[in-house]
C-alpha cells in the first residue's frame, strides 16, 4: 500500500476537479448559446404564487418577526417555486430580513429560531448539525461518513459541515426541511436539509449596506450591490466581515481566546441573452482566522480508575491548580497554541433551459475546504500534550441535472447527481515534559522520568476518495381536485477508498513499534500507538417515499408521508482498535449503512383572513444500524471511531405558528417535543463513571459507578437512553410592534422587538453520563429602533439580555481522569446597527 502517494494523488484530484468544472461549464455555456428555445431561471417559469385577498393581511409561514412579512412566502423546497403553505413538508422558513434583524448570522444562531435544529461545535471541523436529534454522531468528526443533514447554497451541496460556522452572505431566505429529502435533492439526506438561497443579480440597480458595533469589540459590516452591465448581463457583488474579541481569558498567553474573525465574498454574473435562457456563474470565498477554540474547567467526577490516577491526585502530584473552578468566570490556562484557520470557497454554474418535456436545470460546482487547526488536547495548563493539530484539505466536484415538467393531472421532477470528493489530513500530536507523570501509572518508576514521554510524537496521514452517484425522481399525481399522491424513488451508488497511517517516534527519534519489549517503548505505545491500514467501501441503495396530501378546505392542507431511506455506509478514518499484537481490527474499519423508516403526518392552515398561520406535524423515524461514535478510554490511542448501534428512534410533535393581525404587530411561536433514544445499543462505550477500572471478565459483576480501582464493564447497555444533544422540549418565540412616527426628517416607524428561545436539558456525551448533562436554559434578545419605508434602519440590540450562564457543550477529555471541560455560551452582548438599502 503506497501511503506516501497521498499528497501527489490529492494534487491530481484537485486539478482534475477544476478541469471537470471548467469542461462542464464551457459545454453548458455553449449549449446556452446554441439553444434559442431555452427558459429563464426555473423560478421564473413556474406560476406565480396566489396573492392574499384584497383588504386582508397575509400571514406567512416563516420564522422571526420584522417589517416585511406581507405576502406569501415562496420556497423551492421541492425544486420548483411555490408557496410554503402548499408544500406537504414540515418546513421552517427564515427570511433574510429576519436573519439580519435577529442577529442570526450563522447556523449556530439559526438554531435559536428553529427548535428542531441542533448545532454543536467545539471547533469548525468538529461541528454537528442535526434535525430532530439525528444527522451525524455527536463528538469528534470522522470524515469517512456522510452528513444526515444536507447543506445547500443556491442548489450546491456543501459536503463539509465546517461551512455551517461561517456567516450567512447576502441571504434571501433559508428553508429548514425536516425529514428525509433524498428523492428531491442531489445528495441523500436522512434527517433533513438546510436550503439557503442567496439574493440574485438584478437588472435594476440596487444595493444594501449594514454596519454594526457592539461590546466585546464587536464589528460587523455587510454590503451588496447589484445591477446591469448590459441589457443581457447583470452582476451582484456581496461581502461580509465580522470580528469580535474572545469571551475566555487565557492566563497563560495573556490574551482573549474564542474570538470571531470572519470574512466572506461572493460574486455572481447572470446572463440572459433572450427571454428563454438564463445562466448564472457564481464564485465565493470565506475565511476564518481566530485564536480558537479553548475550553474552561467545569468539574470533576469520580471514575473507576485507581484513585492516584484520577484528576485530583494527578494535579496535586504536579502542584497544578486551575485558575478558576467557576466556569463562568471564563478563565482558562491552556498552554498549547490555539488556531481555527478555516477557508472555504468555490465556483458554480447554474443553467436553466426549457424543452418540450419541461424545465431542465444543470448545476456544476467545484468547492474546496482548507482547515488549519491547533488545539490543547490535554485541556489543562500542564505540558502534557504540547502539540495537537490535524490540518486537512478537501476538494469536491458536483454535477446535478434536473428535469421538471408535466401537465394538469401529473407533474414530475427527475434528477441525476454525481459527487466526487478528496480529503487529505496530516495530523501531529506531541507529548510534553509533564506527560509521564500525568499519563503513566504512579506506581511505575517510568512515571517519575519526564524523558519517557517528552517528545513522543505521532504523525498521521489520512486520505479519502469518495464518489457518489444517484438517479432520483418524484411524481405528483393530482388524483382528483384537492387530492394528490406524490411517490418518489432514488437509486444511489457510493464508493469510499480510505487509508490511515500513524507513525510514532519517541523523544530520542526511535520508532515506537509493537515488536519491541523495551518497557519504555511499551509505555510509549500505550499513549500513542502506531497503526496503518487501508479500507474500501462500496454499495448500492434503493430508497423511496410517498406523500398523500388533501386540501380539506380552503387554506387547510393535510398530508401523510412514509419514507424508506438510508445513510450510506462509511469508513473509519480516525484509527480503529488493535488486537493484542497491534494489528488493526479491520472488521471495525467500515460501518454499515443506516436503514431508515420515516412516518409523518401534518396539517398546514391559514385562518382569520390569512392573519394567522398554524402548522402542525407529528413524526416517527426508526433507524437500524445507527452510525454512533465510540470513544476509547485510553488517552491518545484513538480519537474515537464509528460503530453501528442496533436501533435508534426519534419521534415527536412540532408546531409553527405566526400571527400578523395588522401591519403594526406580528408574532411567532415554534415548539418541538422530541423523544430521541437508543432503542437497542447493548455494546456501547461506557460513560466515565463506569470506565477506567479493571475490565470485567465474562460473568463478572461491575462495580458501582465511580468506584476508584473498581471493575468496569466491557461495554454498557444504553438502550432506552436519550441521544446526545437532544432536548426533550425546545421553543422559540418572538413579537414585534411598531408605531408610525416622523423622525430625522423622514416618515417611518419606531419598533420594539423581542425574541427568545428555551430548551430543556440535554446529554453532551455519546453515552449519557451523570457528569455531562447540560441544564436547560432560556435566552432572550431585544431590539428597538426606527425604520423607514425607503429602507433606512437604525436600532439598538441586545442578545442574551439577562446574561444567562449556559453551556453549549461539555466534553470528556480522553484518559478518563474525571475531568469535565466545557464551552460556555456567549454572555450578554449589545450594540447598534445601521442599515440602508436602495
Amino acid at each position: 500500500m503506497q501511503f506516501s502517494s497521498r499528497g501527489a494523488r490529492y494534487g491530481r484530484v484537485r486539478r482534475r476537479a477544476r478541469h471537470h468544472f471548467a469542461t462542464t461549464a464551457g459545454a453548458l455555456a455553449a449549449l446556452g448559446i446554441a439553444s434559442p428555445a431555452l427558459a429563464r431561471q426555473e423560478a421564473q417559469q413556474v406560476s406565480a404564487a396566489p396573492q392574499a385577498d384584497e383588504g386582508t393581511v397575509s400571514s406567512p409561514s416563516s420564522v422571526g418577526t420584522g417589517a416585511q412579512d406581507a405576502g406569501d412566502i415562496l420556497v423551492t423546497a421541492r425544486r420548483r417555486k411555490e408557496t410554503v403553505q402548499s408544500v406537504p413538508i414540515a418546513i421552517a422558513v427564515v427570511g433574510g430580513e429576519h436573519i439580519d434583524s435577529t442577529g442570526s448570522f450563522n447556523v449556530g444562531r439559526l438554531q435559536q429560531l428553529v427548535p428542531t435544529l441542533q448545532y454543536y461545535s467545539s471547533n469548525p471541523r468538529n461541528t454537528a448539525v442535526n434535525i430532530r436529534g439525528i444527522g451525524v454522531p455527536f463528538g469528534l468528526t470522522n470524515d469517512g461518513i456522510e452528513q444526515g443533514v444536507g447543506i445547500y447554497v443556491d442548489d450546491v451541496y456543501f459536503a463539509r459541515v465546517a461551512s455551517a460556522t461561517f456567516d450567512f452572505l447576502d441571504v434571501e431566505r433559508i428553508e429548514v426541511l425536516r425529514g428525509p429529502q433524498g428523492t428531491l435533492y442531489g445528495k441523500n439526506t436522512t434527517a433533513g436539509a438546510i436550503n439557503i438561497s442567496t439574493r440574485q443579480p438584478t437588472f435594476d440597480f440596487e444595493g444594501r449596506a449594514e454596519v454594526s458595533i457592539g461590546n466585546l469589540a464587536f464589528r460587523q459590516a455587510k454590503a451588496a450591490v447589484s445591477g446591469p452591465l448590459s441589457q443581457t448581463v447583470a452582476v451582484r457583488l456581496a461581502l461580509s466581515s465580522t470580528s469580535r474579541r474572545g469571551t475566555i481569558w487565557n492566563t497563560t498567553s495573556q490574551r482573549w481566546i474564542n474570538e470571531q474573525d470572519n470574512l466572506g465574498l461572493r460574486a455572481q454574473v447572470l446572463w440572459q441573452p433572450t427571454d428563454t435562457l438564463s445562466v448564472t456563474l457564481a464564485g465565493d470565498y470565506s475565511q476564518q482566522d481566530p485564536e480558537c477554540c479553548g475550553t474552561v474547567y467545569v468539574r470533576t467526577g469520580a471514575t473507576q480508575r485507581a484513585l492516584n490516577r484520577q484528576y485530583a491526585a494527578l494535579a496535586a502530584a504536579q502542584g497544578y491548580q486551575v485558575p478558576s473552578t467557576d466556569p463562568f468566570a471564563r478563565v482558562t490556562d491552556l498552554d498549547a497554541s490555539l488556531n481555527a484557520g478555516n477557508k472555504v470557497g468555490g465556483a458554480s454554474l447554474r443553467a436553466v433551459l426549457e424543452t418540450g418535456l419541461g424545465t431542465l436545470t444543470s448545476i456544476t460546482a467545484w468547492r474546496f475546504w482548507d482547515w488549519k487547526p491547533e488545539n490543547d488536547r490535554d485541556f489543562t495548563g500542564l505540558a502534557v500534550t504540547t502539540l495537537s493539530q490535524n490540518p486537512s484539505q478537501q476538494d469536491q466536484f458536483t454535477q446535478e441535472l434536473r428535469l421538471a415538467g408535466g401537465g394538469e393531472r401529473i407533474d414530475y421532477t427527475l434528477g441525476a447527481f454525481y459527487f466526487r470528493q478528496s480529503v487529505d489530513t496530516q495530523g501531529s500530536q506531541q507529548q510534553g515534559p509533564a506527560a509521564s507523570a500525568w499519563l503513566l501509572s504512579p506506581s511505575s518508576a517510568l512515571s517519575q522520568d519526564p524523558s519517557v514521554l517528552d517528545g513522543l510524537t505521532a504523525t498521521n496521514n489520512i486520505g479519502l476518495d469518495n464518489t457518489s452517484a444517484a438517479l432520483y425522481g418524484q411524481l405528483n399525481w393530482h388524483i382528483v381536485p384537492g387530492l394528490t399522491l406524490r411517490p418518489g424513488l432514488r437509486l444511489n451508488y457510493d464508493s469510499k477508498d480510505g487509508d490511515y497511517l500513524s507513525v510514532v517516534t519517541n523523544g530520542e527519534g526511535e520508532l515506537v513499534t509493537y515488536d519491541s519489549t523495551d518497557p519504555r517503548i511499551v509505555a510509549q505505545r500505550g499513549v500513542l500507538a502506531p497503526q496503518a491500514f487501508g479500507v474500501k467501501y462500496h454499495d448500492w441503495n434503493l430508497s423511496y417515499d410517498a406523500t398523500l396530501s388533501y386540501e380539506a378546505a380552503r387554506d387547510v392542507l393535510l398530508y401523510a408521508t412514509y419514507a424508506r431511506s438510508f445513510k450510506s455506509g462509511g469508513v473509519n478514518l480516525n484509527g480503529v482498535p488493535s488486537d493484542a499484537s497491534g494489528a488493526p481490527i479491520l472488521a471495525a474499519a467500515t460501518v454499515a449503512p443506516e436503514k431508515v423508516n420515516h412516518y409523518e403526518i401534518g396539517v398546514k392552515s391559514r385562518l382569520w383572513d390569512h392573519r394567522l398561520t398554524i402548522n402542525l406535524a407529528a413524526f416517527r423515524t426508526d433507524i437500524a444500524n445507527y452510525q454512533a461514535l465510540v470513544t476509547n478510554g485510553s488517552l491518545g490511542v484513538l480519537r474515537g471511531y464509528l460503530a453501528n448501534a442496533d436501533a435508534v428512534r426519534t419521534q415527536g410533535v412540532e408546531a409553527d405558528i405566526s400571527l400578523r393581525p395588522s401591519a403594526r404587530f406580528n408574532a411567532y411561536f415554534n415548539g418541538a417535543w422530541t423523544d430521541a433514544t437508543y432503542r437497542r445499543f447493548t455494546d456501547a462505550p461506557c460513560p466515565p463513571e463506569l470506565s477506567g477500572g479493571t475490565t470485567a471478565a465474562d460473568g463478572q459483576a461491575a462495580s458501582a459507578p465511580g468506584t476508584p480501582g473498581g471493575i468496569s464493564p466491557q461495554n454498557c447497555d444504553i438502550s432506552g437512553q436519550r441521544l446526545p444533544g437532544v432536548s426533550e422540549w425546545s421553543l422559540s418565540y418572538g413579537v414585534e410592534g411598531n408605531a408610525p412616527v416622523r423622525l430625522l426628517g423622514q416618515e417611518g416607524a419606531v419598533f420594539l422587538g423581542i425574541d427568545g428561545s428555551t430548551r430543556s436539558n440535554f446529554s453532551s456525551n455519546p453515552s449519557p453520563s451523570a457528569y455531562t448533562w447540560v441544564d436547560g436554559y432560556t435566552l432572550t434578545n431585544l431590539r428597538t429602533g426606527f425604520r423607514t419605508e425607503a429602507g433606512f434602519e437604525i436600532y439598538l440590540w441586545a442578545r442574551n439580555l439577562f446574561d444567562t450562564d449556559y453551556f453549549e457543550q461539555l466534553q470528556v477529555p480522553s484518559g478518563n481522569t474525571g475531568l469535565i471541560v466545557g464551552n460556555p455560551g456567549d454572555p450578554r452582548t449589545y450594540g447598534l446597527t445601521l442599515r440602508t438599502q436602495f
